[in-house]
């Protein structure tokens, strides 16, 4: 019963992955807004960033699903979150960078963790307690700002550093606000869950749904890394293209020159 459970909670998982994959980047739509509107602009747009930052969300789902207390929950996400303002903020000041396919295929690995972990997976295969979450979280969390400051780190931010800081904060607040959005319906959502007889059942299955969802986001990940890096391997060729158009000159004036006999 609970194979077959945990199946139909892996299926579900499998037909929303489209969705899951869809990119959290940074639009020129975004960037042009940015540029007309004031904080309030990046406030938006971080919270519209962490509440379509499936990455974000699916790791911290993780790290609520089996939390019922409230004091642990707020614990868990405060460590959280001060994690990743330091790193966002830090990073995004200094403008410390990196390749952000890969940053992102790292923080997917940070979801297969949390999955493997919820399901006892070191107990299981390594016979052995599972890392102190906190510090794990913690960690996690620095990784996961770093994440949103590439991104952020695309946006016009200017020289001066006082607008700069105003527009790096504004949009961490913004990423607050959307935290604490998709919070609130995670924990509503698992707390009633909890009552039900199913949430035994379909634990084991949501949590390996989990660890699916997370190596599906790395492979999309480091495919986009190669995209980046390799685009030409990954693009028709230019002087393909030029001999493709020649070939289709030379066809079309063969088919003029028939039909004109």
């Amino acid at each position: 019963m609970r194979f077959i459970s945990s199946q139909r909670v892996v299926l579900f998982v499998l037909a929303l992955m489209p969705l899951i994959a869809l990119a959290h980047g940074i639009s020129d739509e975004d960037k042009q807004r940015m540029l007309d509107g004031g904080y309030i602009q990046y406030i938006l747009l971080g919270a519209s960033h962490m509440l379509t930052g499936y990455d974000h969300l699916l790791f911290l789902f993780g790290v609520v699903f089996f939390l019922s207390n409230f004091k642990d929950i707020v614990k868990f996400v405060t460590v959280f979150t001060i994690g990743h303002c330091i790193t966002l903020m830090f990073a995004t000041y200094f403008k410390i960078t990196w390749n952000f396919w890969l940053v992102d295929a790292i923080i997917a690995v940070s979801v297969i963790y949390k999955g493997f972990d919820n399901n006892g997976g070191f107990q299981r295969h390594f016979n052995m307690a599972s890392p102190n979450l906190l510090k794990m979280v913690f960690a996690f969390g620095l990784l996961h700002g770093f994440g949103l400051s590439t991104r952020l780190q695309q946006l016009p931010l200017g020289d001066d550093p006082v607008q700069m800081i105003m527009r790096i904060l504004s949009f961490n607040l913004g990423v607050e606000f959307g935290q604490i959005a998709a919070l609130a319906v995670m924990v509503a959502v698992l707390s009633l869950w909890r009552k039900t007889e199913h949430f035994a059942r379909f634990s084991y299955g949501a949590n390996l749904g989990l660890i699916l969802a997370g190596i599906y986001l790395l492979f999309v990940q480091l495919h986009g890394y190669q995209h980046d890096v390799n685009g030409e391997q990954f693009r028709f060729p230019t002087e393909e293209h030029r001999h493709a158009h020649e070939d289709l000159d030379i066809k079309n004036t063969t088919d003029h020159s028939r039909n004109a006999l």
